[in-house]
C-alpha cells in the first residue's frame, strides 16, 4: 500500500540552515526549507522554491537525523519556505521534531488558514508575512482573495496567543509613507503587538516595479508606525 502524503517522509524540501540566531527570536535554530507557494510574488526572494515538485534536498529522514546530532545544542527548527502550510505533510514533521524537544518555528505568509488551525498546537512562534491591505492583495500575489486569507490567518493567530511576529516587506509601488502608515494603522487595530518592516531587496522581476524605497528608523512614517506596537523592528535589506 502507498504511503500517505500526510507522512512526515513525504516532506519535500528545498534546503536546510543548520544554524541561525535571528529567524526565530531568542533561540538557536535549524531552518528548514519547503517547496511549494501558491502565490507568485514578483519580488520573492525564494523564487527557486515556488514550485512544488523537484527533489527534496535534503530528504525528511535526513533532517531529522541531523537534528538528533543536535539535540542539547539547537533550541528550535523553523519551517520556512516556499510555504511550508502548502504541503500536507508538514504536521507530521512537526509534531516529529517537537518529540525530539525541540521548540518548532514557522514562517508562513497565511494562505492557508484552514491548514493553519490544525497547526496551533504544534507552533511555539510564528513569522507572519502580511504583504499589503487585504483589498491590494491580489497586486503583490496574483491571486485574487489572498489578502481575505491572510488577514485571516492573522486573526487566528491573534485569537489563539501564538507569540507572533507579523512582518511586512512591502513590494515597490507600495512603500510610500502614506501606505505605509494605513496598513500599520491597520494591523495594529487588529491586535497585532510585534511588528518588523523590511526592506526589499532587489531579487526577482524587481526592475519592473522600479527600485524599492531605502527606510531609516529617523524617518517620520517609521517612527509613527513604532509608536502603534509594543515591539517594532527595522530590517534593511
Amino acid at each position: 500500500m502507498p504511503r500517505s502524503v500526510t507522512t512526515a517522509d513525504q516532506l519535500r524540501l528545498g534546503g536546510l540552515t543548520p544554524l541561525t540566531s535571528v529567524d526565530y527570536p531568542g533561540e538557536l535554530a535549524a531552518v528548514v526549507y519547503c517547496r511549494g507557494c501558491p502565490w507568485r510574488c514578483p519580488y520573492c526572494h525564494n523564487a527557486d522554491l515556488q514550485a512544488p515538485d523537484g527533489p527534496s534536498e535534503p530528504t525528511w529522514p535526513e533532517v531529522l537525523a541531523f537534528l538528533e546530532r543536535r539535540r542539547g545544542l539547537l533550541d528550535a527548527a523553523v519551517f520556512s519556505g516556499g510555504e511550508p502550510t502548502a504541503q500536507r505533510a508538514l504536521p507530521s514533521a512537526m509534531a516529529e521534531v517537537r518529540e525530539l524537544g525541540f521548540k518548532v518555528g514557522l514562517h508562513t505568509g497565511g494562505p492557508y488558514p484552514e491548514r493553519l488551525v490544525q497547526l496551533l498546537p504544534l507552533v511555539d512562534w510564528v513569522g507572519l508575512d502580511i504583504k499589503a491591505l487585504p483589498e491590494d492583495y491580489s497586486r503583490v500575489t496574483g491571486v485574487a482573495g489572498s489578502g481575505e486569507r491572510a488577514w485571516q490567518s492573522l486573526r487566528l493567530l491573534l485569537d489563539a496567543g501564538v507569540s507572533l511576529e507579523v512582518r511586512t516587506t512591502p513590494m515597490p509601488g507600495m512603500d510610500d509613507p502614506a501606505y505605509l502608515d494605513r496598513l500599520s494603522e491597520r494591523l495594529a487595530e487588529a491586535g497585532a503587538d510585534c511588528w518588523a518592516l523590511q526592506e526589499c531587496r532587489e531579487v526577482g522581476e524587481i526592475d519592473s516595479l522600479g527600485r524599492p524605497r531605502r527606510l531609516a528608523e529617523s524617518d517620520p512614517d517609521v517612527l509613527n508606525a513604532a509608536r502603534r506596537f509594543d515591539r517594532f523592528l527595522l530590517r534593511a535589506a
